[in-house]
Parts: C-alpha cells; sequence; structure tokens
C-alpha cells in the first residue's frame, strides 16, 4: 500500500488558526498606525490653521479675533474659527480632525476649540492664566479626545505657532 503525502485535518486546522492570531495581530497594529496616522494629519491641519491665524494677525495688527470657543451648528451667525480663518488661506478640509469619528466638524464648522480667554489680545503681550510665555498658552485645540491611543487624547496649538499634544502650563525645571 502506497501513502498518499497529504495534509491531516489536525495539520489543516492548526495552520489556520495560526494565520488566524497572525491576521488579528495585524488588524489590532493597522488599527494602531491608522490611529497614528489621523493624529499626526490633526497636528498638520493645526499647523495649517495657525499659519491662517498669522495671516490674519498681520492684517489686524497683531490683534487676535474675538471668536466664540465652538457653536452648536453652522447655522449659528457668529464669528468662530471657520468663518474667520477661512478668508485668511485656511481650506475648509483643515477645519476637521480626520479622526473625528462624530463628525462634529460638520455638524459645526471645525473639529477645534478657540480659547475665548485670548480674544481680542495683542501677540506682543500674550498672557493666560498668569502664564506670558507664548509656548504654553494653548489658542486651539481638538474638541474632544479623538486621538484614543495617546495619554493626552487631544492636540493643541500654541500661542507661539506649533502643535503638539502635550499641554504644558508649568515650565520645566
Amino acid at each position: 500500500m502506497r501513502r498518499c503525502a497529504a495534509f491531516s485535518l489536525v495539520e489543516l486546522l492548526v495552520t489556520v488558526a495560526i494565520l488566524a492570531i497572525l491576521a488579528a495581530f495585524i488588524g489590532m497594529a493597522y488599527g494602531r498606525v491608522s490611529a497614528k496616522a489621523k493624529a499626526t494629519r490633526c497636528i498638520s491641519h493645526l499647523r495649517q490653521l495657525g499659519l491662517s491665524l498669522r495671516f490674519y494677525l498681520n492684517d489686524h495688527d497683531q490683534t487676535l479675533p474675538t471668536l466664540v470657543a465652538a457653536r452648536a451648528s453652522r447655522s449659528e451667525d457668529v464669528a468662530a474659527i471657520d468663518n474667520t480663518l477661512d478668508a485668511y488661506g485656511a481650506p475648509p478640509e483643515v477645519m476637521a480632525c480626520p479622526a473625528d469619528d462624530r463628525e462634529l466638524a460638520a455638524q459645526t464648522g471645525t473639529s477645534y476649540f478657540w480659547n475665548p480667554a485670548l480674544n481680542g489680545q495683542k501677540t506682543t503681550n500674550l498672557t493666560f492664566l498668569t502664564i506670558a510665555a507664548a509656548s504654553r498658552i494653548p489658542i486651539l485645540s481638538d474638541k474632544e479626545g479623538f486621538h484614543l491611543y495617546r495619554e493626552n487624547r487631544v492636540n493643541i496649538l500654541f500661542g507661539d505657532g506649533h502643535a503638539s499634544p502635550d499641554l504644558r502650563f508649568i515650565v520645566p525645571e
């Protein structure tokens, strides 16, 4: 009697189980990489908004605009980030955080909060909660914790124009 070289049912099931486990690991890694890419694009959007704000400041004697922190819907006729900075080169796509799964930008005009404590302040003597260093004063931030795989789930644009996920009010010693 000749034996045929073939896989047994047990060998086939073990192979399928190993492939399923590998696929699960790849799926988890892809989700994390995709989330990091969205967080990086969000920081890029905040930097672009920061550039548009610089153009605004150049036209308005270095005085920050008076804006609402956020609005409930696009139908509200108030000065907000999207309808103020759009005239200064901020395209509509940068108003939305790529990780905004709730589509807050579509409903309210933007995925970002404006810091209303800075309304009307001159950038030459910017202060917030007794902080005078522009590099530590938040101007814009995500409306919600969109970035789930990080300790600090929001990105922030600071007064000096840099964007980061790190909110720092205290000067490092």
